[in-house]
């Protein structure tokens, strides 16, 4: 069974730091491109960073220089680490997974965790 549950959000001061993890079960995150998206009240879901299979990264402008993807194979999870969060990071953190082959689409996400950044 396909599962991705995240863990590590909460509420922070501006400045602050958090640690997401997203820990995947029943498929490889090494194979899939991994993302981490999120979805502030009344705003659409947007991509923040994402890491491909051969361990690229890529981010939105908005988080480049404060956040970090990465991804350990051994225990099959993904992070995202986020320095000097500000208070237009609140949201809601998705974690996703996508691989595409041979026309077959796999596309899993998880039940998101919620960041808080306020005084």
């Amino acid at each position: 069974q396909v599962q991705l549950m995240e863990s590590g959000g909460g509420l922070v001061q501006p400045g602050g730091s958090l640690r997401l993890s997203c820990a995947a079960s029943g498929f490889i995150v090494s194979l899939y491109a991994m993302g981490w998206y999120r979805q502030a009240p009344g705003k659409q879901r947007e991509l923040v960073a994402s890491i491909s299979s051969s361990g690229s990264a890529n981010y939105a402008d908005s988080v480049k220089g404060r956040f970090t993807i990465s991804r350990d194979d051994a225990k099959n999870t993904v992070y995202l680490q986020m320095n000097s969060l500000k208070p237009e990071d609140t949201a809601v953190y998705y974690c996703n997974a996508y691989y595409r082959i041979a026309g077959l689409v796999y596309d899993y996400w998880g039940q998101g965790t919620v960041v808080t950044v306020s005084s």
